[in-house]
């Protein structure tokens, strides 16, 4: 019932790690393992069935090492949207690889899996301690990042000729199936490379993670926005606040800001329709909001509400990483609700808030930095054990590995009957279903 990871052979190194502050009590084996359900009763079930409960293995460092540490090449790639934290795992990989390892060739690809790619003309840099020791002050990524696929022929053609023994991926989900498929491809090849795959995705919605790195900053960031949209909102007659935050399919950064924002009327997320029309349609809730208290803040998810806005039939249906393309609901809600309340011959002054460049590109936060530390250092042990086709996240407060396969399956969201959509209903007022 574990969970397996793949690997590429035995480890016959000893890890540096012995000879500095390791004590051999720190050192995990791979019966040290972290449940996937730690329900008192999926346990039960478990053991009287005579089977052991699912399990993930735990990382952490290794007594044994699979790959020579002075031999050992490494490098480093960023893909998809920007997200607070990626300097800081950069940052992470480097120190942990180069002053726990000894690994002193690390390169930096550049602009994401283009840089494996030579015809794009990215050249890959070399990445030091000294090179990233400031970097976790700033936000995005120091080697740039872009969307979209590539041939994995040719990406792994290319870390052959750099040497490159361990590959670490930051990214999210389609940066994770472009990892799956270049370890298929080495695998293929019979060649003996690493992926380690660091989850990045700022919606909070891979699978089988506690949460994902900088969410927290994200949120914190969307919470001043919500904050300057309500003093807005106060401060006019039918004064409304329209705030737009990321969120195509799961609505965390949403439902988050509405709780720890105090003063959202109206959450909408990807996981819950709503209706404009009808007397339980968000216009009708709104018009009774502004008639009892003059003002109103709503919170939105770029996801939300996608059935009501128009699409261009002739915009294509999904960009460069595969994500199906969204129509504005923030725009659309701003222009029905100015010509909905305009009709009744209301005063409408609403306030329209985007944030969302904003939110992805500030630096981490104290917390987050110290999640992204603890997500480097562990994927750096588990590439230097050998385990490929595998991403490091919590699960359950503790760091384990999680096959590749399985996160790229589904997408985490919010349950519209778990206790998370129930404290933003209990939190805002709002009616269970706007429908």
């Amino acid at each position: 019932m574990d969970i397996p990871i793949e690997g590429l052979g035995e480890c016959q190194f000893l890890s540096p790690l012995r000879y500095r502050h390791f004590g051999a009590e720190t050192f995990k084996t791979d019966l040290h393992r972290i449940l996937y359900d730690d329900s008192l009763g999926s346990v039960s079930q478990s053991f009287s069935k005579g089977e052991s409960p699912l399990s993930f293995e735990l990382a952490g460092p290794r007594e044994r090492i699979f790959f020579d540490p002075p031999k050992t090449t490494a490098a480093i790639v960023t893909c998809g949207g920007l997200c607070p934290g990626l300097n800081d795992i950069i940052r992470g990989i480097v120190m942990e690889l180069y002053h726990g390892y000894g690994v002193t060739r690390i390169y930096g690809i550049r602009y994401g899996y283009q840089g494996l790619i030579p015809r794009y003309g990215h050249i890959p840099i070399t990445l030091r301690p000294e090179s990233v020791s400031t970097i976790h002050n700033f936000g995005g990524t120091i080697l740039g990042s872009s969307r979209g696929g590539q041939n994995a022929g040719e990406m792994v053609d290319h870390l052959e000729e750099l040497g490159v023994d361990i590959l670490f991926t930051i990214g999210g989900d389609g940066t994770m199936k472009g990892g799956v498929a270049i370890n298929h491809e080495i695998r293929r090849r019979g060649l003996r490379k690493s992926i380690i795959g660091i989850p990045k995705t700022i919606d909070n919605d891979i699978m089988y993670l506690d949460k994902s790195f900088g969410f927290e900053t994200a949120f914190a960031e969307a919470v001043k926005a919500t904050s300057c949209a309500h003093v807005e909102a106060i401060g006019a007659v039918n004064g409304i606040g329209l705030v737009k935050l990321m969120g195509r399919d799961s609505g965390f950064i949403a439902c988050f800001a509405a709780l720890a924002g105090q003063h959202v009327n109206f959450c909408l997320i990807p996981e819950v329709p709503f209706r404009l029309e009808g007397e339980c349609g968000l216009l009708a809730l709104l018009r009774h909001r502004l008639a009892r208290r003059n003002h109103a803040l709503i919170v939105v998810a770029e996801g939300a509400g996608q059935d009501l806005v128009k699409q261009n039939p002739e915009a294509s249906r999904t960009d460069a990483s595969g994500n199906r393309r969204l129509g504005d609901i923030g725009l659309f809600l701003r222009d029905r609700i100015t010509e909905y309340l305009t009709s009744l011959r209301m005063e409408v002054n609403l306030k329209y808030i985007d944030p969302s460049y904003t939110i992805r590109s500030v630096p981490a936060s104290p917390q987050d930095n110290v999640y992204c530390s603890r997500l480097a250092q562990n994927a750096a042990h588990a590439g230097m054990t050998g385990r490929t086709n595998m991403l490091i996240g919590r699960w359950h407060g503790s760091f384990v590995h999680i096959p590749l396969q399985m996160v790229i399956q589904g997408r985490r969201r919010v349950d519209p009957h778990g206790d998370l959509w129930q404290s933003v209903l209990a939190k805002t007022g709002q009616p269970a279903w706007m429908a």
